[in-house]
């Protein structure tokens, strides 16, 4: 069986593909930041066996000693703020570098194989295609359209970085999968930015829901596809939408508040020239103002008849996600 080098191990989508990898029997070698994030994985899987390295993805320390031995990259780690960063490169620049210096080593190493977590943000604004019209994996991100935010440009970047290299280096198979928005059950009490968009949801700190919608998608699946991808062949040189379907932020609510009625979900939609003007002196609003009349649904049938499977439905995981919420406070 391969081992399998997965950086960024601590996050929430890595650590249902660490434990997607321990149950199929795989040897891993696991990247984290601290002794802390070590201990954590220590904890959630106290009889395996896991091999852990301490990488830094600005940092060239470390990484071509840590990939040898290893016969796959599954590359995770990258920066993800809920919030617009005062400089954009703040972002980029560890996305893009950290996923080159990752892919270096790995060619460094002899690794083959490689599947990277990219984004549905990747896909789903690109300048020249109609605002309305729903995006496929064709499709790639203009990273210097307005409309388009520093995390957008980072994972559009770092994808493209990441194509780029292999085709100089075409010993080595890529398949990238692109997340929407991932809900879903953490693993333990540290869960990332996606699922504070759910408390934000769920404790009215969202008192209107921006006019928009946003694709969506259970991290089971997302981790699925990652380790599914190691040894299916039809997935190499590919890369894959991992998208349940697209919702308004106000029916994420909705789902919410059928669920548990005591939740203080939006009651409404932001009418979009109160956004216009905020945005005016806000980046973040600006930001959701700029996506008012543009669908962000990205198609995930490529995946369902490549993988083989049908996607856990949108609200089975955002309610997942609220059971966790509720039951941390």
């Amino acid at each position: 069986m391969s081992k399998v080098f997965l950086t960024g191990a601590s996050g929430f989508i890595a650590k249902h593909i660490l434990r997607e990898l321990i149950e199929k029997g795989y040897s891993v070698r696991a990247s984290v930041r601290s002794d802390q994030r070590k201990q954590e994985l220590q904890g959630l899987f106290p009889t395996a066996t896991i091999e852990f390295s301490m990488l830094d993805l600005n940092k060239d320390d470390g990484w071509h000693e840590a990939l040898q031995g290893c016969d796959v990259l599954i590359h995770t780690a990258s920066p993800f703020p809920l919030s617009e960063p005062k400089d954009p490169e703040e972002l980029i620049r560890p996305a893009v570098d950290g996923t080159l210096r990752a892919l270096r080593a790995a060619q460094a190493a002899g690794i083959k194989r490689v599947i990277l977590t990219s984004s549905c943000a990747a896909i789903y604004k690109q300048a020249d295609k109609p605002k309305m019209q729903p995006s496929t994996e064709a499709n790639w991100t203009t990273p210097t359209d307005p409309s388009v935010g520093a995390y957008e440009a980072s994972k559009t970047l770092a994808e493209k970085a990441a194509w780029d290299f292999v085709a100089q280096h075409p010993d080595m198979a890529l398949t990238t999968i692109n997340p929407g928005a991932v809900f879903g059950p953490p693993m333990d009490a540290r869960y990332g930015s996606s699922l504070e968009l759910v408390e934000q949801l769920m404790s009215g700190k969202i008192p209107m829901a921006p006019p928009m919608d946003m694709v969506a998608v259970d991290v089971r699946d997302v981790a699925r596809m990652h380790v599914e991808a190691i040894e299916l062949e039809a997935t190499k040189g590919e890369r894959f939408a991992a998208s349940s379907g697209a919702y308004r932020i106000f029916e994420l609510g909705s789902m919410l508040k059928n669920w548990d009625a005591t939740l203080k979900t939006p009651s409404r939609e932001a009418p979009s020239w109160l956004l216009k003007i905020i945005g005016l002196v806000s980046k973040d609003v600006k930001m959701v103002a700029d996506n008012i009349g543009r669908t962000l649904a990205v198609s995930g049938d490529k995946a369902e008849k490549t993988f083989g499977f049908k996607f856990i439905p949108v609200k089975d995981a955002l309610i997942a996600s609220a059971e966790a919420v509720k039951s941390a406070k």
